[in-house]
């Protein structure tokens, strides 16, 4: 993988597009992917994420290194998983049921979101981050490497290497990685955990994940 890998994001609603804007600023290439139903999605793109450009999903999987699903939860199981094969996929969805209403399997199963959405491809590098912050402060609250009130996001996921992949992209938007270890703690992100919305030092949010596996375990 290149120093700068290539971006693809699937969603080109207000998260997509925050991505895009802060990561084309931070000199990485980045392509979108919307709605099929999404009109004049080459427009929309140009006017409100200027640099990033528009892909159709197979070109978008074929050119990324670095796959963020940013779709609404309920349409997660539209993107091509199956393509997935070695991509590092940062996760970015929540299960939310007052947006999404309650899903009754999603109810009844243990695992985590991005546990269940990584059993759609063993074979994708899964990564939960960028779910738990709003994308108004994803623009906001970025700070340069070494600010003192630099906000913390976490990083988990079961492959160490693309953790470190997800963490240095991180670094770049400008936030502070924190490694949170493998894929059932991306939970302690979900909405209605302490981490959710919340804004955290790198050593506030690296506690809060520490206390939540304990509780967990």
């Amino acid at each position: 993988m290149a120093d700068r890998p290539v971006i693809g994001i699937f969603g080109a609603g207000k998260v997509g597009t925050a991505l895009a804007r802060l990561l084309v600023d931070g000199g990485y290439e980045v392509a979108l992917t919307g709605s099929p139903r999404q009109t004049a999605l080459d427009l929309l793109v140009s006017v409100v994420a200027p640099g990033a450009r528009v892909a159709t999903p197979a070109e978008l999987v074929e050119r990324s290194d670095v796959i963020i699903v940013a779709v609404p939860f309920g349409k997660a199981a539209t993107v091509p998983w199956e393509a997935f094969d070695g991509k590092v996929v940062v996760d970015a969805t929540n299960y939310w049921p007052p947006v999404d209403g309650h899903i009754a399997e999603i109810d009844a199963d243990e695992r985590s979101t991005s546990e269940i959405h990584a059993a759609l491809n063993p074979r994708a590098r899964v990564v939960k981050s960028l779910n738990h912050l709003g994308y108004h402060d994803m623009e906001d609250d970025a700070m340069p490497a070494g600010s003192p009130l630099r906000r913390a996001l976490a990083v988990v996921g079961d492959d160490e290497g693309a953790r470190e992949v997800v963490a240095r992209l991180i670094d770049d938007l400008g936030f502070d990685p924190v490694d949170g270890g493998g894929l059932a703690n991306g939970r302690a992100l979900e909405p209605g955990h302490p981490a959710f919305g919340r804004e955290h030092s790198a050593s506030e949010l690296a506690a809060l994940l520490d206390a939540e596996r304990v509780l967990a375990a």
